[in-house]
């Protein structure tokens, strides 16, 4: 089923339908998405407001468009291929920033004169709140970010002009105010593709990249597989470093762009957001979850996001995800996926090396680089240009690729490094929590055993650091403190194991403490742990893939929780060991309130188990998997 991807792909029939000043830029930088690397360099001569090369014009343009209850002005690059008129139309691509951005980063103009140059009308905007456009910034909801693309495509159908007058009547249309667009863009400029698509089905395709399916499980996860508990869901560890990044980045505006639109300013209270926003991000940092508080918060993170509207998105989706993201993980493509899928939506996904973690370099050999202004390169960019041809051109030799392709890092030849599959790995194999702290194959080599650790004041546990690589400095290797954690570990693996997806642990713990404690109204009180899987080298150096972690708040330690941790694509090499780890916090997630030591106990017949989506068998020692 799992094969090297090749440079061909099977057709698809279409589908129809001071202090705080320093803060903030911290906070700016921590936020901005890896893709947005820096101002736009020039694509021709500028003149009149226009930017001419051999091949498009560039012209500057500001719509005003009704955004939810206000009236927001939007700043805008029209890039019109040479050639293309009223008597020889072509489709259009319409796309904008990722969070803190604006139309002129590298890659969000890279974008524009990309399309420009295949043939295809672009449109490149600022989204609301940032760059020159105006209103609060909404984190991309269908309400106000939706509609306000919507108006945009308004100016592709022919229906209206910008503001200076200036018409778009050389866009392809599919009836009368039914203009032929796609959309393209990443993190914050790939969910607005959804918001859009789901209420405004004049969309044709979509090509959403490293962006969130339920903002709830991105900024504070939850990774109990069942998360209520007496009818009530529990929320997640607040994920505070991503948070407040973008939440000091969002309101640090003045800092980023003077001379503010007055539409951008809310109040002294919650400056450049919808208040809904800041009052669910205060919550999150205030550590505490009342009922009332919860259900607000909940309503409204999912509110803007996909997981709310998906069954009303009908336009093809190519979903590119990012295996180093710990903002947004794998996971959120595959819940998108699924969901896209049971609605008879045409839908594929590539889950590619990068995303917001793992450094600012740039992309390995072989991977996209949108800044670099270049699609046929590598094997995304490949699948992304084939998607437009194929739903915005209607080519039916266009081959719009499999179902599904990841990529692989310890394959070195880059035409060779994704491979590709009609579905995902649905193979699991399973490791038993031994009691002196070995992870077996077998049930019967369970030995009984108990075992405590106890949480402290502080973090004890290192995954990652946001500010780490801002001041220069190296995140520090993953570590857990001596008697705060527990682990399970094999023996050497005697044939490498390749794991393509979201690994699962069913656990049961047990602590009085936090028994105790989660009778208190207050959800905040439940235990709080992490879970996580290293990869454990013959000199005994440890890996945490992609520094990903699951945190969990289990909803009721009198009884057996699963946990799903993220999504990774990961070859265990032979000779390896891997390590299954549950650690009492991490210093970038909030934790427990008080200590709540946790005693883990395994016996033959009554053990955890971990589930492990393979793509091929290993055997390790005695033991196999």
């Amino acid at each position: 089923m799992f094969r090297p991807a090749v440079p061909s792909f099977r057709k698809a029939p279409p589908k129809g339908g001071g202090r705080a000043r320093g803060r903030a830029l911290v906070a700016a930088a921590l936020a901005a998405p890896l893709l947005l690397a820096g101002p736009a360099s020039g694509a021709g001569e500028r003149g009149g407001g226009e930017t001419r090369s051999g091949r498009f014009t560039v012209t500057p343009l500001t719509f005003t468009v009704t955004a939810g209850e206000r009236r927001c002005t939007v700043d805008a690059d029209l890039y019109r291929p040479r050639g293309v008129d009223r008597a020889h139309p072509a489709p259009a691509v319409l796309a904008t920033n990722g969070f803190g951005g604006s139309k002129d980063d590298a890659s969000t103009a890279a974008i524009g004169r990309i399309v420009a140059e295949r043939g295809y009308v672009g449109l490149v905007y600022s989204g609301l709140g940032f760059g020159r456009s105006g209103c609060l910034i909404s984190l991309d909801d269908p309400a106000i970010d939706g509609r306000a693309a919507s108006g945009l495509l308004d100016f592709l159908a022919g229906e209206r002009a910008a503001d200076d007058g200036t018409r778009a009547d050389y866009v392809v249309a599919d009836a009368p105010g039914d203009p032929r667009v796609g959309m393209l863009g990443a993190s914050y400029g790939g969910a607005v593709q959804l918001a859009t698509a789901a209420d405004d089905h004049r969309v044709d395709a979509l090509v959403p990249m490293i962006t969130w399916h339920d903002l709830a499980y991105s900024l504070a996860p939850n990774n109990a597989v069942d998360r209520t508990a007496g009818g009530r869901e529990v929320p997640g560890a607040a994920k505070w470093q991503w948070m407040n990044g973008f939440y000091l980045a969002g309101e640090g505006q003045p800092l980023l762009a003077p001379s503010l639109d007055p539409s951008r300013i809310n109040s002294l209270d919650c400056l450049h957001f919808v208040t809904r926003a800041c009052e669910m991000v205060r919550t999150l940092n205030s550590g505490r979850y009342p009922a009332d508080r919860t259900r607000r918060l909940l309503a409204f993170a999912r509110s803007v996001s996909p997981v709310s509207y998906l069954d009303r998105v009908e336009a093809p989706t190519l979903l590119v995800q990012g295996q180093a993201d710990t903002l947004f993980n794998l996971n959120e493509a595959e819940a998108t996926y699924r969901t896209l899928k049971e609605h008879g939506t045409t839908a594929k996904m590539i889950w590619q090396s990068w995303g917001h973690s793992g450094g600012t370099g740039s992309p390995a050999a072989g991977e996209l680089d949108l800044g670099g202004g270049d699609l046929e390169s590598s094997y995304v960019g490949r699948r992304i240009l084939a998607w437009f041809d194929r739903y915005l051109r209607h080519d039916e030799s266009a081959e719009t690729g499999p179902d599904f392709a990841y990529h692989r890092d310890w394959i070195k030849d880059p035409d060779r490094a994704y491979a590709t599959a009609s579905r995902l790995p649905a193979d699991r194999r399973e490791l038993y929590l031994s009691g002196e702290g070995r992870l077996v194959d077998d049930p019967a080599r369970v030995t009984s055993g108990s075992r405590t650790y106890r949480n402290g004041p502080l973090p004890t546990s290192h995954s990652e650091s946001r500010a780490a690589g801002l001041a220069g400095l190296p995140d520090p290797a993953p570590y857990d403190t001596r008697g705060t954690h527990l682990g399970w570990t094999t023996e050497p693996l005697t044939r490498s194991v390749e794991v393509v997806g979201a690994p699962e642990a069913t656990l049961r713990v047990d602590s009085p403490r936090a028994e105790r404690a989660q009778r208190s109204a207050d959800a905040a009180d439940k235990l709080v742990l992490f879970a996580k899987l290293y990869d454990v080298a013959p000199g005994g150096e440890q890996t945490l893939v992609h520094r990903l972690v699951a945190p969990v708040r289990v909803p009721d330690v009198r009884g057996p929780f699963t946990v799903r941790l993220p999504g990774i694509v990961h070859r265990y090499e032979k000779g390896h060991r891997l390590r299954f780890v549950i650690a009492a916090s991490d210093g970038a997630y909030g934790g427990n309130r008080g200590v709540k030591p946790v005693t883990v106990t395994s016996a033959p017949g009554d053990t955890g188990v971990l589930r492990l989506p393979v793509v091929q068998s290993v055997s390790h020692g005695p033991d196999r998997t």
